[in-house]
């Protein structure tokens, strides 16, 4: 992962709402949670959800597709598995104690399967 892209990512989760919606997101699984619900869940209006959901679609944290009259969003676990990664790139330098913990969260979210795989390079 370059730095542009994961600024671009903590960039967008460094915001209440966005970090709420995206958490939502994280927890609704692969099957994700359509526009009004998540509106619903977190008491957001309309208008300020599309400009958020538009960020995190933006720094590549989440996807969308349409079933029918509805648009359902869902967090890109490959994106989540690629930032945390980066993050934790070099961590320790020969203290892995330091880091354990943190892998352990990472090997979760890599073990969740097709979902969470990371995008290969287009």
């Amino acid at each position: 992962m370059e730095s542009t892209s994961a600024v671009n990512m903590l960039s967008a989760l460094g915001h209440d709402g966005r970090l709420a919606i995206f958490r939502l997101l994280v927890k609704a699984g692969p099957q994700g949670v359509a526009a009004g619900q998540i509106a619903r869940t977190l008491d957001v209006l309309p208008n300020s959800l599309s400009a958020n959901l538009n960020i995190l679609a933006h720094a590549g944290l989440i996807a969308s597709r349409r079933e029918g009259r509805s648009i359902i969003y869902s967090a890109d676990y490959g994106a989540m598995s690629g930032l945390l990664g980066f993050l934790m790139e070099d961590c320790c330098n020969g203290a892995p104690e330091i880091c354990s913990p943190l892998t352990a969260v990472l090997a979760r979210v890599e073990g969740c399967g097709p979902a969470c795989a990371p995008k290969s390079p287009a």
